[in-house]
C-alpha cells in the first residue's frame, strides 16, 4: 500500500510539473506581428510579417521564467502596396533573397508589475545581430470554446532602429523614421 500511495504521489507531482512546464506556439490565424514606421515625418505608414512563428516555453503558470523565440520570413512583409513590399524586400532594405529571415530569441525576462515584463533578447535582421528590449504584456489564459484548448494570450511593444540593422541606410529620417515601431500580438496554444 506504501509504494502505491508513493508511485500515485509521484505520478501527481510529475503530471502538475508536466501541465506547467510547457512550451506553447503562436496560433497564426490569431497572432499578428505588424510594424509602424514615419513617412516624410507627418504620416505612419504600417505593416505585417504574415510568415512567423513564435514558440514561448515557460514552467510557472505566470509565465514568469518564460523563454521566447521567434522568426519571421522577410519576404512575408505586406504594407498592402505590392510595389512598395517588393522595394522592402530589395536590397534597398531587407535583402530578403540574401537574409530571408528575423530571428528573436530572449535571454531575460523581467517582471514590472503583475502580468508586465521587460522582455529582453537578441534581435538578428540583415545579418546583424543586436540586444533589444521590449515590454511584454502576458493578457491571460482561456479555454478557446472551439477547440476546448488551454490559450494564453501575449502583447508585444516596442521600438528598434533600423539603422542599427543597416535596413534602408539610403533612406535618411527625414523621409523614413529610424525608429521603428513593433507591435506584435498572439494567442498561444500547446
Amino acid at each position: 500500500m506504501k509504494k502505491f500511495i508513493i508511485l500515485a504521489s509521484a505520478f501527481v507531482v510529475l503530471a502538475a510539473f508536466t501541465t506547467l512546464n510547457g512550451i506553447w506556439k503562436s496560433d497564426l490565424p490569431h497572432s499578428q506581428l505588424g510594424f509602424t514606421i514615419t513617412h516624410l515625418g507627418i504620416a505612419d505608414v504600417s505593416g505585417t510579417f504574415n510568415d512567423f512563428t513564435t514558440t514561448v516555453t515557460s514552467s510557472k503558470p505566470d509565465f514568469s521564467d518564460a523563454t521566447v523565440e521567434m522568426t519571421a520570413k522577410t519576404a512575408s512583409i505586406d504594407t498592402r502596396v505590392e510595389a512598395r513590399n517588393n522595394h522592402l524586400k530589395s536590397a534597398d532594405f531587407f535583402d530578403a533573397a540574401k537574409f530571408p529571415t528575423m530571428d528573436f530569441k530572449s535571454t531575460s525576462l523581467k517582471k514590472v508589475s503583475k502580468n508586465n515584463y521587460k522582455l529582453t533578447g537578441n534581435l538578428t535582421l540583415h545579418g546583424i545581430t543586436k540586444p533589444v528590449t521590449m515590454d511584454l504584456k502576458y493578457k491571460g489564459s482561456v479555454e478557446n470554446p472551439m477547440s476546448k484548448k488551454q490559450t494564453q494570450g501575449f502583447q508585444v511593444t516596442g521600438v528598434i532602429k533600423r539603422s542599427d540593422f543597416s535596413v534602408g541606410n539610403n533612406f535618411p529620417a527625414p523621409m523614413l523614421s529610424d525608429e521603428v515601431r513593433i507591435k506584435a500580438d498572439g494567442e498561444f496554444i500547446q
